[in-house]
């Protein structure tokens, strides 16, 4: 009786490369059950999908109650709408960390779409990882995060946040200057004992570092689902 101990794995060697041409040629167990992985993984990328969205919504709900509180009356306060970019700040927070658990299963499932399914339809290209089968069954023991806070943060500024408390600032500013006329807009500003200038000074500097955090080179991480071509390269078209 042969030892199983003795048979060493090599996710590298190409029998084990071509996996994607055996699936498509021969009806096997394994491939069945990578059927069911990739079905999971789908779904489990939806869940996390919803609940990116969800936050979103929230966030969006809230400044829009916040906004039209604010320029409902010129009596009330316009330190509201920095409450406002307190708050939707706090769900940036919270749906960059959503992000980073999202990103695990999309991360899963890309690497099966790029190895597998892509070899399937053409292995004269290969794969996109020789190493992957090895990878996806470490992460699998194992799970762990893909990307850090700060990249995640980054994502959620550029897709979403950025544009949205973009609008809470410049409806800040329009607040205190042409919405409250009567007196000096560094007046307006003022905040109990708080100076104004000094809580123009907080708010254009969270701003300037907004805008530094969104758009500062750095290396990515997150496995891209999308990358750029021509668009025509998909099907033919007449002009």
């Amino acid at each position: 009786m042969t030892d199983s101990n003795s048979d060493e794995f090599d996710p590298t060697a190409p029998d084990q490369r071509e996996i994607g041409r055996e699936m498509v040629d021969d009806s096997t167990g394994l491939g069945s059950v990578m059927a069911h992985v990739y079905r999971g993984e789908i779904d489990r990328v939806g869940t996390w999908r919803q609940r990116l969205d969800e936050t979103t919504t929230w966030a969006v709900t809230l400044m829009a109650a916040i906004l039209t509180w604010a320029f409902s009356s010129t009596d009330n306060p316009h330190y509201i709408l920095l409450i406002g970019i307190v708050v939707v700040t706090i769900f940036l927070g919270i749906e960059a960390r959503r992000y980073r658990d999202y990103d695990v299963f999309r991360s899963r499932a890309r690497v099966i779409q790029e190895n597998l399914f892509a070899n399937a339809l053409d292995p004269s290209q290969g794969t996109e990882n020789h190493d992957w089968r090895a990878e996806l069954s470490k992460d699998y023991r194992r799970p762990t995060l893909k990307v850090s806070v700060s990249e995640a943060v980054v994502n959620r500024l550029r897709r979403v946040y950025l544009a949205l408390l973009s609008v809470l600032v410049v409806a800040w500013v329009f607040r205190i200057t042409a919405f409250g006329p009567r007196q000096d807009w560094l007046t307006t500003a003022e905040i109990a004992r708080i100076p104004g200038i000094a809580v123009v000074a907080v708010v254009g500097v969270f701003y300037v570092v907004l805008l530094g955090v969104t758009f500062w080179p750095r290396e990515r991480h997150a496995k891209g689902e999308f990358r750029e071509g021509d668009p025509d390269d998909w099907k033919e078209t007449d002009r």
